[in-house]
């Protein structure tokens, strides 16, 4: 039986650095904050307990985590780092949260993002029943990093922080990526032998992996993308992140027969489900939480968010955009549109220029368009409204609130009348 998993996830950062007043953890990156990537990352590793050891503006941290990680961990919970005095500190506060855990600890960052889930298992696995592994890599320029110290056999023997480095230690390439496994019993011997004497007068948990080493053997992985551990302290970082973490994304897609024609001008949000031979054309903008079938043409200039779903074989067009609106198989909206909190049934033709007007200045309202409805260019529907199956509007037509259009009519004006049945003469 596997031993238990505990992570441990640092997020109590001030972050001033990006500038803004949102805390850096809860950044946006591809639909998710900085810190639910993270925590993403660890998910598939079943871990029996999760902490979150935060700070700064600590309660708007707990609450948008808890609603965004909902349901993926059994056991989440925060724990306020206090006055924060460095990274051991910091552990040791969720190691106290902890008790009498005994098992494998995961030590994670929240402004790390990137970080996957294959390199996590790899860490532990490689620390097997050593007291600790640490992840390690070779960036461009070091500068900033704690770097490894190794001995005469090349093994692990400490890491020394950017700020405390000799010359000679400052010109080691290899660093310290920062996350480590531990063995539960060996982190808490190893944090009671912490202290503050060091350039910044914290307590560092590099020296709790130096003082393990003293003993025992500590396990090193080098990282094979450093792209995984780049954090990210300013608001050029994330962008950089935002590539690297966009390309993942699309390569995911692509992978499953989704025919993606121009990848660098495509955006597409974590949580999203796109149906193999689907066409997602250049400049289209996909958010969090779409469903999007099979035989589908997104795009070109297409902005589908939250709450979408498309039906096998829907087309959404030239600068048509899709808000919590379901669009029926073989329905098509292509050109100059706006579907707000709207059904469509199938193959329904939905004209350019169309406004499902869903709000009214403080509620948003639905509108129902039914199978083979066939919406007039320019036609306003204000919500609440309803078009039946077969119904169909006159170009320029304004359905006002309330209306409710019978299946084959035909309603054209401002405001829109009954005209005919559709398929009668005129």
């Amino acid at each position: 039986m596997p031993r238990p998993l505990a992570v441990i996830c640092l997020a109590a950062g001030l972050g001033k650095r990006t500038k803004v007043s949102l805390p850096k953890v809860l950044l946006p990156l591809c639909g998710r904050s900085l810190a639910a990537n993270a925590l993403q990352s660890v998910a598939p590793l079943q871990p029996s307990r999760v902490l979150l050891v935060v700070h700064h503006q600590k309660e708007k941290v707990e609450a948008a985590v808890r609603a965004e990680v909902d349901g993926v961990f059994n056991d989440l919970r925060f724990v306020d780092q206090g006055d924060p005095r460095g990274t051991g500190h910091a552990v040791s506060v969720a190691m106290a949260a902890l008790g009498d855990f005994d098992g494998d600890v995961l030590v994670t960052y929240g402004d790390c993002p990137l970080i996957t889930t294959a390199t996590l298992e790899q860490l532990r696995e490689l620390k097997g029943d050593l007291p600790c592994s640490l992840l390690t890599g070779y960036p461009d320029d070091p500068a900033g990093y704690g770097r490894i110290l190794r001995d005469d056999d090349g093994e692990f023997a400490g890491i020394r922080e950017d700020r405390d480095c000799s010359d000679e230690e400052r010109a080691i390439d290899e660093i310290n990526a920062g996350i480590y496994c531990f063995d539960a019993a060996a982190l808490r011997s190893a944090l009671e032998q912490l202290d503050t004497d060091n350039d910044q007068g914290e307590l560092y948990l590099t020296d709790a992996a130096m003082w393990l080493a003293q003993s025992q053997r500590v396990a090193t992985l080098e990282v094979e993308d450093g792209s995984e551990i780049q954090g990210v302290n300013t608001l050029a970082d994330l962008a950089v992140a935002r590539i690297v973490m966009q390309e993942r994304i699309l390569e995911h897609h692509l992978h499953n027969g989704v025919l993606i024609t121009d990848p660098g001008t495509t955006w597409i949000d974590h949580d999203v489900e796109i149906g193999a031979d689907t066409t997602i054309l250049p400049c289209t903008v996909i958010g969090k939480g779409c469903r999007i079938g099979s035989h589908c043409e997104v795009g070109p200039f297409s902005h589908l968010r939250a709450g979408t779903v498309l039906e096998d074989g829907a087309e959404i067009g030239n600068f048509v955009e899709a808000k919590k609106t379901r669009v029926g198989a073989g329905t098509k909206a292509k050109h100059l549109t706006y579907l707000g909190d709207t059904v469509i049934g199938k193959k329904a033709n939905i004209g350019a220029g169309t406004i499902t007007a869903n709000y009214d200045g403080v509620h948003k309202h639905q509108t129902t368009i039914g199978d083979g409805a066939f919406v007039g260019s320019g036609s306003v529907l204000v919500a609440p409204s309803t078009l039946g199956n077969g119904a169909m509007t006159g170009a320029g037509a304004i359905v006002v609130r309330g209306s409710e259009i019978p299946e084959n009519e035909v309603w054209v004006g401002i405001p829109a009348r009954r005209l005919k049945v559709r398929g009668e003469g005129s």
